[in-house]
This record gives structure tokens, sequence and C-alpha cells, in this order.
């Protein structure tokens, strides 16, 4: 029992133990069940096809954050800034006549990219406090420039007028969602992919390292500013794949995709599946989605107080968010087990 209650949460694991675990590359059953879950419920809930799809497309948002938050340790609160810059270059690449959906959503990752590696110079320097005031204000910033904007963006009223041609040149986006969800799944297990294989190269195990020792790392030759402005660049870019993806499947963007309390619902659904472990970005999304629905159902008005309830439990009797409960069951059911045989 001792084991347990001394074990580190989850996410913050000791480099050299989370060593062997990533450079395991091998795909587990569980994580093959996990992947089997949207198919399944494609099939089972046929009628709520957008609010599975929103869920996929907020798990690859939270899957972005969870890069910088969970493995390089770059808090942020204006994570959302990427997320409507996606939004808005794959949105108005369709309003002004370019309507292909890959090459748009290629273009929404670019264009985020690219502003992320523009900004990171200032993300990067300071300590916590530091960058996430940089964050929050980089946010805050861009959401009243295309406020301001409203001739190109469409201010308050959002953008619309999107016009989406066939994926492929086969399938048309549908009303019900079936070509959004095919979509949404496909470019969601390929940045997971992407992903997961950085995360288990030396370069993940550089910013693991970074997370639990920065200023160690250059005592090993390690460039700790580099790697910073690389995993945040990379981050920005999956943000905005997951805006130019929800601007290619609901056609509409919205002011509030740069909104703070986007950024902050983020951060929550990061808390309550659990950081540094990729899973728990989509448990996370997964759980606070669903909740959402449900709670927003029963009671449309106070439905924000049992969110707040849920995390309070999360955070302080599941150390590490839903994936640290899960670790902590695994352990306690191979310890009886052990104790069980002997």
């Amino acid at each position: 029992m001792s084991t347990l209650r001394h074990a580190p949460p989850l996410g913050q694991v000791p480099v050299a133990a989370a060593a062997p675990r990533l450079a395991d590359g091998a795909w587990r059953p569980a994580e093959l069940l996990f992947w089997l879950l949207p198919v399944a419920a494609y099939l089972v809930f046929p009628e709520h096809l957008l609010l599975i799809n929103q869920m996929m497309i907020v798990g690859l948002f939270a899957l972005s954050l969870d890069l910088i938050v969970g493995y390089a340790r770059i808090a942020s609160l204006g994570h959302a800034a990427f997320f409507g810059v996606g939004a808005y270059t794959a949105g108005l690449l369709s309003v002004h006549g370019w309507g292909e959906p890959l090459s748009g959503l290629l273009a929404a990752g670019l264009v985020a990219g690219l502003f992320g590696l523009s900004v990171s110079f200032l993300v990067v320097r300071g300590g916590d406090l530091a960058r996430l005031m940089v964050t929050l204000g980089i946010g805050m910033m861009l959401y009243e420039l295309a406020n301001r904007a409203a001739f190109i963006t469409g201010g308050a009223d959002g953008l619309s007028g999107m016009a989406m041609h066939k994926l492929l040149g086969l399938f048309e986006f549908d009303i019900y969602g079936r070509t959004a969800f095919y979509y949404a799944l496909a470019v969601l297990v390929l940045v997971f992919v992407l992903m997961r294989r950085l995360v288990q190269s030396p370069f993940g195990l550089g910013l693991l390292g970074i997370r639990e020792g920065e200023k160690r790392m250059p005592a090993i030759g390690a460039d700790v500013r580099r790697k910073l402005v690389i995993a945040f660049t990379i981050s920005a870019a999956a943000a905005g794949v997951a805006g130019g993806l929800l601007a290619q499947t609901t056609q509409f963007v919205a002011l509030d995709s740069l909104g703070f309390h986007r950024s902050a619902e983020l951060l929550m659904i990061l808390i309550l599946g659990g950081t540094g472990r990729l899973y728990g970005a989509l448990l996370g999304a997964i759980v606070f989605l669903l909740a959402h629905h449900l709670l927003a159902n029963l009671n449309p008005v106070y439905w924000q107080f049992w969110i707040g309830l849920l995390l309070i439990v999360i955070v302080l009797f599941a150390r590490g968010g839903i994936m640290g409960g899960l670790d902590v069951l695994v352990r306690r059911i191979a310890l009886l087990r052990d104790k069980g045989g002997r």
C-alpha cells in the first residue's frame, strides 16, 4: 500500500521510469479497443453524430495542448488563439472559393503553426506565471483583432457562407454528420499516431527531461529553448488543424473560437483526463462533453455547478486525472492478484 501512497502522479513520472515505457512503441490491446469506441458509437448512436464529431475535434484540440502542458510544461491560457487561427484560415479559404477540404485543413495547420512559431520566442521566456500571462495576452489581442476586423471575419456574427467541396471528390458533407464523422476520425487518428511517435522519440524524452529538470538539461548539452520552440510550434499547428476541422465540418466560424473560455475549458478537459499521457486528452474531452450534454439537458442554467463538482472530485481523489485513477486501479488489481498468488 505504501507503494500506491507514494506513487508519483500521472504525467509527472521521472524520466528514467518513463523511458522504457516510451521506448516501447507496441500498441496495447486496450488502445486498439479504445479506437473501436468511435465506430461503436457511430453504430449505436447514429442520431448523436454531431456530438461524437465534436468530441473527436475537441479531443484533437486537447491533444495539442497536452504536448506543451503535459510534456514540455509550458503553461498556456491562450491556446484557443491557434485553434481560432486555423478555423478562420479554413473558413476564409472556403468563403473565397477554395473549398477543397484536405488542402484547406493543411493550410489551417500551416498558418497556425507559423503563428505559433512567431510568438513562441515570447512564450518560452520566463517561468510558468510569465508564460500564462503571455499566452493569455496573445489570445485576448487576437480575439479583439478578429472582432474589429468584422469585414473579414464576420465579427460577433461569425463567419458564414462557407461551401465545402466533396471530400476526395466523392463524399459530400451532409447535415447528419456522416462524412464529417469519418473525416474527423481519420484526422484524429493520424494526428494521434504522429504525436505518439513524437513523444516516444528522443525529442519526446528530451521534453520529459525539460519538464522534470529544465535547469539541468543544458548540463548534458540539450538546447532547451530550441526544443520548447519546436514543441510549441507543433502544438499550435495541431490546434490549427482542430480549428480548421471544426470550421469545415460545421461550415461556420464563431468569434468565440478565439475566446478565453475555450482555452479555460480546454485546460479543464486536460486536468480531468490527465496530462502527459495523450489518452488523457481524449478521455477528458469525452467525459467533459458528455457531462456537458447530459447536465445541460437536465438543467440548462446550473449545469456548470456539476461540472465544477466533477472537476473537484477528480482533482482531489484521482491524482493525475482519469488516467491517474485508472493507473492506481490497475496497480491495486495487480497487487491483489500478487497477494492471491502467494
